[in-house]
């Protein structure tokens, strides 16, 4: 009995294996691949193979533009040892020093305002809000730091200095709240009408890092390079190509596939639009540098949980498939709503995980009522990745609520994050 159950288990194993391993590269067709975080991918996947030599890895692995956790590991697993040397990365965009260090500082200071807030000493928090907005450069972090001048102050200036700003992120939308405003006039609704453009393949994670050298390089008019993707199928790479154009003036927010996402709720197609805005800005063929892969941004272990959830052969390039990604997002919000029911908190968990998430909201002091929340509560987060993303996705939630017809504003929305009977099942 145990050794046949030891073999259905084993059997289990192997198509679950198989289902995820469907394909098989050549060292040749990887070889010939650009440098790149998309060619790492392929590089994994040529690793995992069981036909790939020992020597085949050690050759292949120095193609590498960078080496993650995976990489690593299923380069030990095939010749014994890791890599001993370190990949040269393709660098896109020239390294701006005094922008990091400018970026650093203004990080300081503002996570010393937060203190002060909890101290109390709103005073002393104004001047380093203060400071924070001088230093930062990128509009969205100045934004950040005008709303919470706002909030120790209680001067309505900083609420007007808000609603100048271009950008849509959290504290523009909250700014128009607060003066009852129209939300700013910068979102745009690309309409196409062509279907595809002959020769760009949408789904091939290599036509997409050619397409980003292309982007990268600095000699090339990114409005007529986005032109010449302006379709249904390659919006992601237009749009993503637009807003760079416009040096994120405009804010793009794209609603494609409208022949599947219109079967789901417009809760659940605002919340799909939410978080592939954030995850891939709509590139069905995105890879992260952790291989967290398609439009969604699924990473492999999870794809091989869904699919074997609902009983499927999949290969990990099908995710490129942005109607597969779809499908497979909306399988996954499902298992977060049972717990999660507000689009922050589910956001922080598409991130960071379920764990994560519970811990955070069942955390003495968080999203409880008080004087600054719920806002105190997102700003003091630790981990900063998960913080940004959340407020981010939750941003684009309340715009596509409103492109998809359902009339949502912003401040009512955050207030509800302090009753646990609105948000979650993990709170009492």
């Amino acid at each position: 009995m145990v050794r046949k159950v030891a073999g259905a288990l084993l059997l289990s194993l192997c198509l679950l294996v198989s289902a995820a391993e469907a394909k098989t590269f050549t060292y040749t067709q990887v070889h010939n691949m650009p440098k790149s975080v998309e060619k790492d991918y392929y590089i994994w996947r040529f690793l995992r193979q069981q036909s790939t030599t020992a020597a085949q890895a050690r050759s292949i692995i120095r193609e590498t533009n960078s080496l993650n956790k995976k990489l690593k590991e299923a380069y030990r697993r095939k010749t014994g040892g890791y890599p001993n040397f370190h990949p040269k990365p393709v660098r896109y965009r020239v390294s701006d020093a005094d922008k990091w260090k400018n970026r650093s500082q203004g990080h300081f200071a503002f996570k010393k305002g937060i203190a002060m807030v909890q101290r109390n000493e709103l005073r002393r928090a104004a001047e380093y809000f203060n400071a924070a907005y001088r230093i930062y450069e990128d509009r969205w972090e100045k934004d950040k730091a005008l709303f919470w001048l706002y909030l120790v102050t209680k001067n309505k200036y900083y609420l007007q200095q808000l609603k100048h700003s271009y950008h849509i992120n959290m504290y523009t939308l909250l700014a128009a709240d607060l003066t009852h405003s129209k939300y700013p006039s910068t979102i745009v609704v690309p309409k196409v009408s062509k279907d595809s453009i002959w020769g760009i393949d949408a789904q091939d994670p290599i036509a997409w890092a050619k397409m980003k050298r292309k982007i990268f390089a600095g000699n090339i008019d990114l409005d007529d390079l986005a032109d010449t993707c302006r379709s249904k199928e390659t919006i992601g790479m237009h749009t993503y190509i637009k807003a760079r154009a416009c040096n994120y003036h405009k804010s793009y927010f794209p609603m494609p596939y409208r022949d599947l996402m219109k079967h789901y709720s417009v809760e659940r197609q605002a919340l799909i639009y939410a978080i592939a805005r954030q995850e891939s800005r709509f590139v069905p063929a995105a890879i992260s540098r952790s291989f967290a892969l398609g439009m969604m941004q699924f990473m492999p272990f999870l794809i091989d949980h869904v699919a074997k959830q609902k009983g499927e052969r999949i290969d990990y390039d099908d995710i490129f498939n942005p109607y597969k990604a779809i499908e497979y997002a909306d399988y996954h919000l499902d298992y977060l709503n049972k717990y999660l029911y507000h689009p922050l908190f589910i956001a922080y968990a598409y991130n960071g995980g379920i764990g994560f998430t519970k811990r955070l909201i069942r955390k003495k002091g968080n999203f409880r009522p008080g004087r600054f929340e719920p806002y105190l509560s997102m700003e003091k987060m630790k981990n900063a990745e998960a913080r940004e993303y959340g407020k981010k996705v939750l941003t684009n939630y309340i715009v596509y609520m409103n492109l998809l017809g359902k009339p949502i504003r912003l401040l009512p929305f955050l207030k509800t994050l302090t009753d646990p009977s609105m948000t979650d099942r993990f709170r009492k």
